[in-house]
């Protein structure tokens, strides 16, 4: 592995961990596609920031293209406020507007250099490496690494700073407030730093692996957990694993980096979506398919506390009784067998104490409604999964 390489892959992982931490809040704040805006709506930005510097890394261009996030950001709630449209319009009001006066600037005065649209949507990191920073001679890295380093060690130093209050106003805005906290101005703060993070990152990987990056790790990580430092956490240990996956991958088929590692974000939320521990699909589904055995044994049992009538209890009449399927009928049966909720006599299905008891139980907190008594049902409910 040749030095380009590991650069590469280095600057691609720092960008990935820029990228996560704040895409984790805007997860969390549902305003995931508010990235997408921003990643495009701050092309005029740059456009100008290169029309009066004519460099494509002034410090001008990231601080034009943040203010144009910014504003971004208050016309699309400027325009959700007057409550005529809901916040996914207003983006798709804003940031089309936007973009497209960046991409007729850039037609009709920049066609003959870098700045094209190619270059601004998809980025190219294979060329990272060759842009280099150096000093009296000296070369110190590519400069994107450089630049994306600076990034990431501001976010890392405002996220250790005003952790606390990220969270407080992510959660509860209410709360933030009366404790003295602002939430409109944490909410542009994350904003701005979503901005300059999409600008340190355009050149380099384009606008479309930036919102990749910053939302495809965090959605994967809140599919998994519900403590915000292990979503932080995740959410960088997947954009870092995908960004080197998705580079070998690019590797072996000779393809785009960039589509590559958004090909391995894709994947992987993909993986987290069907098999995440409680949110996954797989989960949800046999969670669900054990609260109907739940609920079919206390339907069996609570009939037969309600019925004495002996041909209302035989077994071979019971799926007719309650409108079962024989396979139904026959699993509900030996479920409550093996818990000792019932016994069987000469056929005839009878309640065990225990079974007794608990459907008297069952029956009480139906009246009631009470949430005290189903702590002492617990034990013996969850028996009923098998």
């Amino acid at each position: 592995m040749n030095s380009a390489q590991i650069e590469i892959q280095l600057i691609a992982s720092l960008v990935a961990i820029a990228c996560a931490i704040p895409g984790t809040f805007l997860v969390l704040r549902k305003m995931a596609m508010i990235s997408d805006a921003i990643s495009h709506s701050i092309l005029p930005g740059i456009v100008i920031g290169f029309f009066i510097t004519h460099n494509l890394n002034a410090p001008l261009l990231i601080i034009l293209a943040t203010l144009t996030g910014i504003i971004t950001v208050v016309l699309v709630e400027y325009i959700q406020k007057t409550g005529l449209v809901k916040e996914d319009t207003a983006i798709g009001l804003v940031f089309p507007a936007l973009f497209s006066i960046g991409v007729i600037m850039i037609a009709k005065n920049a066609n003959d250099i870098h700045l094209d649209v190619d270059a601004v949507l998809l980025g190219e990191l294979a060329f990272a490496p060759f842009d280099r920073f150096s000093i009296n001679g000296r070369d110190f890295g590519p400069k994107s690494l450089w630049i994306i380093g600076s990034i990431l060690l501001g976010i890392l130093i405002l996220l250790f700073a005003f952790f606390k209050e990220l969270k407080l106003s992510t959660f509860d805005k209410g709360l933030a407030a009366s404790l003295g906290f602002s939430p409109a101005i944490l909410h542009y703060g994350l904003m701005s730093v979503s901005s300059i993070t999409t600008v340190g990152a355009f050149d380099a990987v384009g606008a479309i692996l930036v919102v990749a990056l910053m939302i495809a790790p965090a959605a994967a990580a809140y599919l998994i957990t519900n403590d915000l430092k292990k979503m932080l956490l995740l959410a960088t240990g997947f954009g870092v694993l995908s960004a080197i996956s998705g580079y070998w991958l690019a590797h072996i088929l000779d393809a785009s980096i960039a589509g590559s590692i958004t090909t391995m974000l894709g994947l992987l939320f993909l993986v987290v979506y069907l098999f995440a521990p409680n949110r996954g699909v797989i989960a949800v589904i046999y969670r669900e398919k054990q609260q109907r055995t739940e609920v079919s044994l206390l339907t069996f049992l609570l009939h037969l506390k309600n019925h004495t009538e002996k041909n209302e209890r035989h077994v071979n009449h019971l799926q007719e009784h309650i409108n079962w399927q024989k396979v139904r009928a026959k699993n509900v049966l030996n479920l409550a067998l093996k818990n000792n909720m019932i016994f069987i006599e000469h056929d005839i299905v009878s309640l065990t104490k225990k079974g007794n008891e608990f459907s008297s139980k069952a029956i009480d907190y139906i009246i009631t409604n009470e949430d005290g008594q189903i702590e002492d049902m617990k034990d013996d409910f969850f028996l009923f999964r098998g």
